[in-house]
């Protein structure tokens, strides 16, 4: 069934796009890239397959944030107005103290595009499921993948013995990609001695339209309005040494949560008495893939270059890169030399957003009062002084429209 505002029939694409000549494509993993990727190249007239290991179309997980970068992909794919209807449109970040004051807001407003949402995980895969369906995209669920072969004509090895042969195979297969492993081996991820919590809760006091980032020593806790503003998402993250598994799916005790933050302000405190099912997981760096093409086959998304949450653009990179990849199809006969432009287009961009993820939690995490007081009157300052200037520090970020740079 159709989730409130997704109407059927709102994915018709206007416009023309370069055509791939009814390339044919084997896509593994119905993630955020691996469909948007999808209909990306099936609206350029690619035969396109995806291939999803779950039995259904679905997500774990809770909120996520498309910045003005990550909502011009969705614009330019004609997802932009379904995905207005689903998801708030942010207005602002409020950076907070743990004790509760306010240390300075972040108008959104100020950006050149006011396209910032939050969005609850599974509404933006049901709109992209739907809007790779209506572009002749076919979805096969159930399909395990336990090996890819690159060469000029790829294969997918399945779990169940079949094998699939196709002209391009894009790994969208996430953290854990086989697509990686076949293209540049294994290598062992770094754990980065913090751990998060993801949980949504009731949000019976209309929390408007804001992101409030309540800062504590060694810890922080995010918060957002989701679904009408009748959900807020919780993301909680703690500095601790104990590991916790790289997985979305593991659950844990809601106490927990609340014991790490039990110091936090009342405001906190209130959300976290709410939670009755929590997610934990343990925060990784992985190296940025060396090998993103090699014999017909691409990484996308995660499988390429996995960030740590701390910019909030794991989605809009993903989105970034289906644009991308699509487009240097599009714009070049040969399948390889499109794919070492794409990888050209991308790798710096995609490097620098996660270098800047990795240094981003250090200063939600102050914990000697004098240099968090120090950084907190420095924050302060800049937001009184020079608003304008604290928000055009992101234009790099956020002001990077990939649909309007030629391939």
């Amino acid at each position: 069934m159709a989730r409130r505002g997704f109407i059927p029939g709102a994915f018709r694409f206007k416009g023309g796009l370069m055509g791939l000549d009814r390339l044919n494509i084997t896509v593994i993993g119905a993630g955020i890239g691996g469909l948007a990727v999808a209909r990306a190249c099936a609206l350029r007239g690619a035969d396109v397959t995806v291939l999803e290991q779950a039995a259904e179309i679905s997500e774990v997980g809770a909120g996520l944030q498309i910045s003005p970068n990550g909502f011009a992909v969705l614009r330019a794919l004609g997802l932009g107005d379904v995905l207005r209807r689903g998801a708030v449109q942010a207005k602002a970040v409020s950076l907070r103290d743990y004790r509760s004051h306010e240390v300075v807001r972040l108008d959104l407003g100020a950006l050149e595009s006011g396209d910032y949402y939050f969005i609850h995980r599974a509404d933006l895969i049901e709109i992209l499921a739907a809007g790779a369906r209506a572009a002749g995209v076919k979805i096969r669920l159930l399909q395990k993948v336990s090996g890819v072969t690159p060469g000029a004509r790829p294969k997918v090895e399945l779990a169940n013995g079949a094998t699939l042969v196709s002209d391009l195979v894009i790994g969208a297969d996430g953290l854990h990609s086989r697509t990686r492993v076949a293209l540049n081996g294994t290598s062992a991820p770094f754990f980065t001695r913090q751990v998060a919590w993801r949980t949504t809760i009731p949000n019976p006091g209309g929390r408007g339209p804001e992101a409030r980032v309540h800062m504590g020593p060694m810890r922080h806790v995010v918060s957002y309005p989701l679904r009408d503003s009748t959900l807020l998402n919780i993301v909680a993250v703690q500095e601790k040494a104990a590991w916790a598994a790289e997985s979305w799916s593991q659950k844990d005790d809601p106490d927990a949560l609340r014991a790490a933050f039990g110091d936090f302000c009342p405001e906190v405190r209130a959300m976290l008495d709410a939670v009755q099912e929590v997610h934990l997981w343990g925060l990784f760096r992985h190296p940025v893939a060396a090998v993103w093409q090699a014999g017909n086959v691409a990484l996308l998304g995660d499988a390429a270059h996995p960030t740590l949450p701390f910019m909030a653009q794991g989605a809009s990179m993903a989105l970034e890169d289906g644009w991308v990849l699509a487009d240097a199809l599009s714009a070049r006969a040969d399948v390889p030399e499109a794919l070492a432009r794409y990888q050209t287009r991308r790798e710096a961009r995609v490097r620098r957003v996660v270098e800047a993820a990795n240094r981003n939690a250090w200063k939600y995490h102050l914990s000697f009062p004098p240099l968090r007081w120090a950084a907190h009157t420095a924050l302060r300052a800049g937001g009184a002084l020079a608003p304008i200037r604290m928000m055009r520090q992101f234009d790099w970020l956020y002001g990077h429209d990939v649909t309007q740079i030629p391939a």
